[in-house]
């Protein structure tokens, strides 16, 4: 009884993107999935290894709610049911940071997300070139997810192997095939002249933003540039659709000059700060676990995961 009416509650306020309960169930390997009704929010909630007790965390790689305000009071509910609550709010939320400040423990400045004003000049020359050189060789239009679905697995096992992906972000197929299925999803492929995909990246739309989820190539891809011709020809597909569009931020857990925060930058036209926030709902079995892993007073939280592959 209890699930069904939060399952009408969810469906009286569709959503799209990470907002959208079905993006989170696409996660349940990583979690069971949780909906906070008075927020609109999604958790997933996590065993904490060995140990009996059990911790929650957003979905990868943003947290979304349609009533911040109201999150606090959905937190409360899971008192004695998860030790903690980390997640990474939607930079593009409706909250303040003291609205932050009001539902966590721990708010803490990650690093910023690079972010295009589409009704502002975007785009510098050298990405521009790169863009029209790959057009030589690739084409690159938007298709349905049915359409990419097959192609976008191979990519992205490509993609495992190449960087050594593990943990959250190592997606089953099973899971794309689920995140295929969430709605606000907008893919862009690059194929070669013989119909071969090379490269394609997956956004989320929500409301007036679209927010850029995962990219992939091949060899064949990278060596082609083809993410230059993608990224254009999806900038230019969301004009007049959105205002914004989110690219994320670098690699690593601060800005740089690595090649993708270079690339990234190079199309934006403005920044937006994406925080890390944390919860501790029972501060006495937190301080157990962070003991017994060895993790009192490391700044990572929540500290008894330390060390764990996010």
């Amino acid at each position: 009884m209890h699930d069904r009416v939060l399952n009408e509650a969810a469906d009286t306020h569709p959503v799209t993107g990470y907002a959208n309960r079905a993006y989170t169930e696409a996660l349940a390997e990583f979690g069971t999935p949780i909906f906070l009704p008075r927020s609109g929010g999604n958790l997933l909630k996590r065993p904490i290894c060995g140990t009996g007790s059990y911790d929650a965390m957003g979905p990868y790689p943003l947290f979304a709610c349609a009533d911040w305000s109201r999150l606090a009071e959905d937190f409360e509910t899971l008192r004695g049911d998860v030790v903690s609550i980390a997640v990474a709010p939607d930079p593009f939320g409706e909250y303040s940071v003291d609205t932050l400040r009001g539902c966590f423990d721990r708010v803490v400045e990650f690093k910023a997300h690079f972010v295009v004003d589409l009704d502002r000049p975007y785009g510098v020359r050298h990405h521009r070139y790169y863009a029209r050189k790959a057009l030589r060789d690739v084409t690159v239009d938007v298709c349905s997810p049915a359409e990419l679905l097959k192609d976008w697995v191979r990519l992205y096992q490509h993609l495992i192997e190449r960087h050594a992906v593990k943990g959250i972000k190592a997606f089953s197929p099973q899971s794309f095939e689920r995140q295929f299925e969430a709605p606000g999803l907008v893919c862009v492929r690059a194929r070669l002249a013989d119909g071969e995909c090379v490269g394609a990246h997956l956004w989320y739309v929500q409301g007036n933003v679209a927010y850029s989820h995962l990219a992939a190539s091949n060899d064949v891809g990278y060596r082609l540039s083809s993410s230059y011709a993608i990224y254009e020809a999806a900038l230019k597909y969301f004009q007049g659709k959105v205002r914004w569009v989110d690219l994320g931020a670098g690699a690593g857990t601060s800005a740089g000059a690595d090649g993708l925060t270079k690339f990234k930058e190079g199309w934006s036209n403005d920044t937006r700060m994406a925080y890390f926030c944390g919860r501790v709902l029972d501060p006495v079995r937190y301080a157990e676990l962070a003991r017994v892993a060895g993790a009192e007073g490391v700044a990572y939280f929540p500290a008894y995961r330390n060390g764990e592959l996010a």
